[in-house]
């Protein structure tokens, strides 16, 4: 009596199981269907849409890194312990010639380069490999953020479109990002270089096409090479909730007046020409920052606002 109980637990378990399985790849195979058009009403040739739509299928893994658990007391020194500090100087010097011809192209530091090589895909070790279709498309069908997977995932198809990669090729991480350097389709569809010249985009093994495409992409953004991306700072009284965040900006002068000030106590620059935004991921019990316009365009390449202080403190530390 007692094992038929048992079986019978165990055989409702996997067919409940498998009912909802059954149900949620239906709702996927649906979703796809509406993906497709929305594909082919924002250009993408219908041929094109119903052959690659058509071998898609759901990706469990997908999903959006949550940083919510961490602070950066304990984050920063996870992503950037000591051996990453010493790989990024050394790939600093491996790369200098490739590095110093960017940087005079494009206008952009070599330290932030590095950096963000670094904190991105491990200096390239991990430039996707899951099949980017799948991913976006799931993605989208969770619900979170769909419009933007949806738009992502349409770029993707549109670079497929316009020969920039193959489809077998399009590999990304479990967030849509792609490549050394892990820039989403839509910055690929408008930044893409062929940084080696040797007639072909190739964002996971060329280096050299990873980094122009993202070199590219700070530049024509508004990449400001004679400024570098903001400070640690203190706050010496309590400050409206509405001051913080990227996007409030104020000059200098007045965030001295709002009671910021440097991290060793002392006053800001004495300057009304610069704007920043105040930051304090952890909440008002944890750091306070004053990030200027490159840390915004820094911020476009990373899963979250802590990845983008640990890259930040990355490019500090390899300047040291």
């Amino acid at each position: 009596m007692i094992l038929k109980i048992i079986l019978s637990t165990i055989i409702y378990f996997f067919t409940s199981h498998l009912v909802v399985a059954n149900n949620s790849h239906h709702q996927f195979e649906d979703y796809l269907l509406s993906l497709q058009q929305q594909a082919i009403s924002a250009g993408v040739s219908p041929l094109l849409a119903e052959r690659l739509i058509g071998n898609i299928k759901i990706f469990k893994k997908a999903n959006i890194d949550n940083d919510s658990q961490h602070t950066l007391e304990t984050y920063i020194p996870q992503m950037v312990p000591e051996i990453s500090v010493s790989t990024a100087r050394a790939m600093l010097q491996q790369h200098e010639t490739l590095l110093n011809n960017l940087s005079q192209q494009y206008q952009v530091q070599p330290r932030f380069m590095i950096a963000l090589w670094g904190i991105n895909s491990r200096f390239g070790e991990r430039p996707g490999r899951f099949p980017a279709l799948s991913v976006l498309a799931s993605l989208a069908f969770n619900g979170e953020n769909q419009l933007f997977y949806v738009n992502e995932f349409i770029a993707a198809l549109k670079l497929i479109e316009q020969s920039k990669f193959k489809v077998n090729a399009l590999k990304s991480s479990s967030t849509g990002a792609m490549g050394q350097m892990q820039m989403m389709p839509s910055q690929l569809l408008s930044y893409l270089v062929d940084g080696d010249n040797d007639g072909h985009f190739d964002i996971w093994s060329s280096t050299e096409d990873a980094f122009a495409s993202a070199a590219n992409m700070l530049n024509q953004q508004g990449w400001q090479y004679d400024a570098t991306w903001g400070r640690q700072v203190k706050a010496t009284m309590m400050l409206d909730p509405s001051l913080l965040g990227l996007t409030s900006t104020h000059t200098f002068l007045q965030w001295q007046a709002y009671g910021i000030r440097r991290f060793n106590g002392n006053n800001l620059p004495q300057r009304d020409d610069i704007t920043a935004s105040l930051i304090a991921p952890d909440g008002p019990q944890g750091r306070f920052y004053l990030v200027y316009e490159n840390f915004r365009l820094l911020d476009q390449f990373t899963a979250s606002i802590h990845d983008t202080l640990a890259l930040t403190y990355l490019s500090e530390k390899i300047k040291q």
